[in-house]
Parts: structure tokens; sequence; C-alpha cells
């Protein structure tokens, strides 16, 4: 639900991450963004590692461990380009200092 939540809070969502200066890119401040900055990878780290204890496969928890790493490093790279690209990102983080777990980090 929240993944369907971030989309349709956040309409510049793209698989590639990019400032999309054609269409009028601004920062999103609401839905789950006013939660954590990163509110649809922590979405993906819940499905994936949940997915993979559901199934009892301990097989299946190393892959999903695996890309929530590349997911939390993902955030930290978006972030930089996001602070230096789009105008208004730093102060929105200093006003939503987490990255993926709300009151944590």
């Amino acid at each position: 639900g929240v993944i369907y939540w971030c989309a349709a809070a956040n309409h510049f969502l793209s698989a590639r991450s990019r400032i999309q200066s054609e269409r009028g890119h601004t920062v999103v401040e609401h839905g789950p963004y006013r939660f954590v900055r990163h509110p649809m990878y922590s979405s993906r780290i819940v499905q994936m590692i949940g997915a993979a204890l559901m199934l009892g496969s301990w097989v299946a928890l190393v892959p999903a461990a695996l890309n929530a790493i590349l997911l939390v490093l993902r955030t930290s790279l978006e972030d930089r380009m996001l602070t230096t690209e789009l105008p208004g990102y730093r102060k929105y983080a200093k006003h939503v200092p987490e990255r993926l777990v709300p009151g944590l980090w």
C-alpha cells in the first residue's frame, strides 16, 4: 500500500534518478514523504525481506539483504544528487532528517 501511496504523492517517480526539469520537478513533501525521504525504498526493503521470511527461505534472504544494502547505498547517492541539483531539497532534508525509518534513520 505504501508503494501506491508514494506513486500517488510523487509524480516525479522514475526508475532512473534524475532531475526532471522539463516537467517542473519540485520537492515532494506530502504523503509518505512527510515521514521519511525515501519511503518507496523503505517499502521495497520490507517487501523483499518479508517475502523471504514468509517463504521460510534463508536462501532467498541473502539476495533480499543484498538488495536492501544496495537500496540504502542508492539513498545516499540520490540524496547527494538531490541536495546539489534540486532547489529546496536541502531545506526538506533538514525538516525530514530520516532517510528510511521514521524516528530512527
